[in-house]
């Protein structure tokens, strides 16, 4: 055995032999509940899964213990779920139950109707059955697929599919009714774009069901595709359209307009006062017939001249003709012994002979023939009517010192300078290329030089062309006045640096004094034999002054660079 799994064992006696019997008794008791508790899921899981005879909940109890009577007299096992349904141990059980409560009639009242098709035994399975699988087919298809919509929460689709019968005039037509129940907040009741939505997937859905046997109502019973009496709406429908179509054609002509001038006259300048687009909605499709040349013998590129040979038709078919006649005509006559039938205007014709020739040359020729169809677009510009005006510019006037003019009230003073005639005919045929001017059509365009009132535009810019002025003058007193104080200040530091710097020499001067005659009295003192007790403060100070002396005489570049520090920090 592993040495780890020794110690493993070894822990877990040790760990025993400290429990008390307490303890004991209760890890016993718990592995005993994960036992069983494993035995009845295994037992569980291993039972056979439920069948229900029928797909739906029965609430009615007498109905339920009516069911379970028929069934336990035939020694039918079966399960009352939690759930209101039925349930059977199989698959074939369930099919003997459903056929005997069928036979006993004993159904439940909210049982599909479509169950008695899908969940029956049968060994064949007739033209009947067919139909109706197919009509369930339909409807659940259909159901789903309207119940899929993002306005509908649920619906209900009943089919009418009578039999084929053998005469047009007696064959009935196929019926649809649909309910369905919006959702909150949907306007699918008042929406008639849905609602023929909806339509049209029922009609396509159903071979030969047509848009008038549709029926389509809302839980509150109002028919939501019974759209009689609505022809005003459409036409007021159909009106909006135009108009938005007109609007949108006007914003683009003016969008171009105003951008191809914008450029050249700013876009403050440029002003349509009135823009009109007469649009005529119509479609129209024009079918055309052309005749073009047959071509005999094609054009060989590779030679500088052209044997293109064309002729404008060739013959299909010739049919000629000629007839002779010479001699006398046939007089009819009476019998034998009767006068003829001749006239009398005639009978001096007789025995004449006469000579009569015809020659007829019938020839069919065929030509080259292209048909076209086009159909134009469903509005059409009769009309177009624009007016333009465009400003001049305005200058400001200077003196002869450059200063602008100012007026009384304190703005600048302006001149108007209209635009140029030739620049206005000029942009006038820009405009009228951009809107696709026609004269035939009756436009009219008309570009103008008008002056705008500008006085407010013009009241702004002079009060902030003041309120600049006065700022940069601000600006300039104030750097004038910082220059001075500046200046002030630089001059009043060199006073005090100087004023500072001769009391500091004469506070020097006086102490050199004052040493040389200390020193002097030293001397003289020295001299004469006296003893002279010094203060340790004046011992420090010639010992200091004895240091620097011999420090300026070992290191003279060091004390020379500390003196110009003191002199630059002063």
């Amino acid at each position: 055995m592993p040495e780890w799994l020794t110690k493993i064992f070894g822990r877990i006696k040790d760990l025993w032999g400290q429990w008390s019997l307490p303890r004991k008794l209760v890890l016993f008791g718990v592995a005993a509940v994960v036992i069983v508790a494993f035995v009845l899921l295994a037992t569980v899981s291993a039972k056979p899964t439920q069948v229900p005879i029928f797909n739906t909940i029965i609430e009615d109890q007498q109905m339920v213990d009516r069911i379970s009577t028929a069934l336990d007299a035939e020694n039918i096992a079966h399960t009352i779920g939690a759930d209101g349904r039925i349930y059977a141990q199989d698959d074939v059980t369930a099919r003997m139950a459903r056929s005997l409560l069928v036979r006993e009639d004993l159904l439940p009242g909210q049982l599909d109707p479509w169950n008695f098709f899908t969940n029956m035994d049968r060994w064949t399975l007739t033209d009947f059955d067919r139909d109706i699988n197919l009509q369930r087919a339909l409807t659940t298809n259909l159901e789903q697929h309207i119940a899929s919509l993002a306005d509908v929460d649920s619906a209900k689709v009943s089919l009418v599919l009578p039999e084929t019968q053998l005469f047009v005039e007696d064959q009935k037509p196929v019926t649809a009714s649909v309910i369905i129940q919006p959702k909150p907040g949907s306007d699918i009741s008042e929406n008639r774009k849905k609602v023929e939505g909806i339509v049209k997937l029922i009609q396509f859905a159903v071979e030969g069901l047509l848009a008038e046997n549709i029926t389509i109502m809302d839980f509150r019973g109002t028919v939501l595709n019974d759209f009689t009496g609505l022809e005003d709406v459409d036409r007021l429908d159909l009106t909006s359209k135009m108009l938005r179509q007109k609007r949108a054609l006007e914003a683009q002509y003016t969008a171009t307009i105003l951008q191809s001038l914008s450029d050249v006259f700013t876009p403050s300048r440029v002003n349509i006062v009135n823009f009109d687009i007469d649009l005529e909605f119509v479609k129209k499709a024009i079918e055309t017939q052309e005749h073009f040349p047959i071509t005999m013998k094609e054009d060989n590129p590779n030679t500088p001249y052209s044997e293109l040979e064309v002729v404008p038709s060739i013959v299909r078919s010739r049919e000629n003709s000629s007839e002779n006649f010479e001699g006398t005509g046939f007089n009819p006559e009476g019998p034998p012994g009767q006068e003829g039938q001749t006239p009398p205007a005639y009978q001096d014709l007789n025995n004449l002979v006469g000579r009569y020739e015809s020659d007829r040359n019938i020839e069919n020729f065929e030509i080259n023939v292209r048909n076209t169809s086009e159909e134009k677009s469903p509005y059409e510009i009769k009309r177009i009517s624009l007016g333009m005006v465009i400003d001049g510019t305005w200058e400001i006037k200077y003196d002869e010192e450059g200063e602008p003019v100012l007026l009384p009230g304190g703005g600048r003073e302006r001149e108007y300078k209209p635009v140029a005639d030739e620049i206005l005919a000029q942009a006038q045929q820009v405009v009228e290329g951009a809107v696709g001017f026609s004269r035939a059509r009756g436009d009219v365009v008309t570009v103008e030089n008008i002056p705008f009132d500008r006085s407010e535009q013009f009241r702004l810019d002079d009060e902030a062309w003041m309120r600049k002025r006065q700022v940069q003058r601000v600006i300039l007193w104030s750097i004038i006045g910082l220059t001075g104080v500046i200046f002030l200040f630089v001059v009043a530091r060199l006073i005090s640096r100087q004023l500072e710097r001769r009391r500091r020499e004469r506070e020097e001067e006086l102490a050199r004094q004052h040493q040389a005659m200390r020193e002097q009295a030293l001397r003289s003192a020295e001299e004469e034999g006296i003893e002279v007790e010094m203060s340790v403060q004046e011992r420090a100070r010639i010992e200091m002054q004895e240091n620097a002396k011999n420090m300026a005489r070992e290191h003279p570049e060091d004390v020379a660079q500390l003196i110009r520090t003191w002199l630059a920090e002063e």
